[in-house]
């Protein structure tokens, strides 16, 4: 009950605040340490961070010591959706942003603290009036969000190698406003039962027909869920100038995310319009395994180099919804496919010291779009491929120290084979960090 309270104070301060994540929907670093090198963190010490990159590398502080880093990031994509012949949609998401807190202290050989995350996510808006409302005269918009709150604990069993691990609480958020034709709603009905479903059958002919559920704030979502999963990893120092490090982090395990009673609607053109309850199933963040190395090049030059593995095949088939109506009775089951392919990320980057205080960062993260064409959905256009990333860090004194990064993901542009609506993303990211040690 304890971290449920957390969690829902920090949703509330904007942990999972929702974005359009870049890795399909995982950010491509976390903390700007890392990030300012392409996201790896698998074989060097990159903060407390590393509860949510490597638990592993919290070995590499000093025995004795403590370290408080809190954090702020911004993410800002920049999505259109376009369709031959209707005007161009442009999506008003264009900024979310997302802090960060985490505290680690090592005793001897051992290692551990607690950190608090926004995971990543998904989220477009489009307005009532663009062609992706159907002339239902209502904006269209998806916002997901996923956090974590994690405990971790790392034990140096020699000088060179220490293993470590965490336990993970993970929450989810959802809103979302989808508007589609009847026939299209009634091409994602897998089942049903009662007045509802019957209802539903009428419905082929309608020009529009729609889902919603949203809870009108920019720090939850109408339907949530909590669960929980956990990470294992390594690292070990080959030479004084190179370590190498790899992680393996569980696939969650999550309730399904739930409106209230009346939280969501179903509506069509003709005055249909029914209030009842949504329920998304089975959804899940997926496994990711990462392996990395870091190499001491010279006393002012730090290269590093992960490579990462994302599970999205195995959680994202099928968007799955079950509506349960409060006014007619009875229910339906949704299925909207997805069939994402897995990821393998290139996190590449490197330091320079130009002085004892001041560090420059530069690196490069890529990775195949995982969206199939056939499968793109204008309200998750997660098909970023390329981030070029940049970074500082400046000593204040002996104790303290700040840490910023700036990604750019060049424009990307992918059709839906089927319906015939293309999307274009870009996005700028940035991450902002005040660390104090004890």
């Amino acid at each position: 009950m304890t971290l449920k309270k957390i969690a829902a104070l920090l949703a509330i301060a904007g942990i999972t605040t929702p974005a359009l994540a870049t890795n399909g929907m995982n950010m491509e670093g976390y903390g700007p340490v890392a990030t300012g090198m392409g996201g790896a963190s698998m074989a060097y010490d990159n903060g407390t961070a590393a509860v949510i990159n490597n638990p592993a590398t919290l070995g590499f502080m000093a025995s004795g010591t403590s370290r408080l880093d809190i954090a702020v990031g911004g993410l800002h994509p920049n999505v259109k959706a376009k369709m031959a012949g209707m005007p161009e949609a442009k999506s008003g998401g264009d900024a979310y942003y997302m802090p960060a807190i985490g505290w680690a202290a090592k005793t001897g050989k051992l290692s551990y603290g607690v950190g608090l995350f926004s995971q990543g996510g998904m989220g477009t808006e489009y307005s009532a009036s663009s062609f992706m409302a159907l002339g239902s005269g209502k904006e269209v918009r998806s916002e997901l969000g996923v956090g974590r709150v994690i405990a971790p604990l790392a034990y140096e069993v020699t000088p060179d190698l220490t293993i470590g691990g965490s336990l993970d609480f993970v929450w989810a958020t959802l809103d979302l406003k989808m508007a589609a034709t009847g026939a299209q709603l009634g091409g994602m009905v897998t089942g049903g039962n009662g007045a509802i479903y019957g209802a539903a059958g009428a419905l082929g002919a309608a020009p529009w027909a729609r889902i919603d559920f949203s809870d009108g704030s920019d720090f939850s979502g109408a339907a949530t869920g909590s669960g929980f999963a956990g990470k294992v990893g390594f690292t070990y120092r080959v030479t004084k100038q190179v370590s190498i490090g790899a992680v393996y982090q569980s696939k969650t395990s999550m309730s399904d995310l739930e409106t209230g009673s009346s939280g969501a609607a179903m509506t069509a053109a003709g005055g249909f319009a029914d209030s009842g309850k949504i329920k998304v199933r089975d959804f899940e963040w997926p496994e990711t395994y990462a392996i990395g190395v870091s190499f001491q090049a010279t006393p002012q030059l730090q290269l590093v180099m992960d490579v990462k593995h994302i599970g999205w095949a195995d959680v994202m088939k099928s968007f799955r919804m079950t509506y349960v109506s409060a006014g007619m009775g009875g229910s339906i089951d949704f299925a909207l496919p997805q069939n994402w392919k897995d990821q393998t990320v290139l996190q590449l980057g490197a330091t320079y010291m130009v002085t004892d205080q001041l560090a420059l960062r530069a690196g490069y993260n890529g990775s195949k779009n995982p969206i199939p064409d056939s499968f793109l959905n204008a309200l998750f256009p997660a098909i970023v491929k390329d981030h070029y990333t940049f970074g500082v860090g400046y000593a204040l004194n002996k104790m303290a120290d700040v840490n910023a990064a700036y990604v750019y993901a060049p424009k990307v542009t992918q059709t839906n084979s089927t319906t015939g609506v293309s999307n274009e993303h870009s996005q700028t990211n940035w991450q902002l960090m005040y660390s104090q040690r004890f």
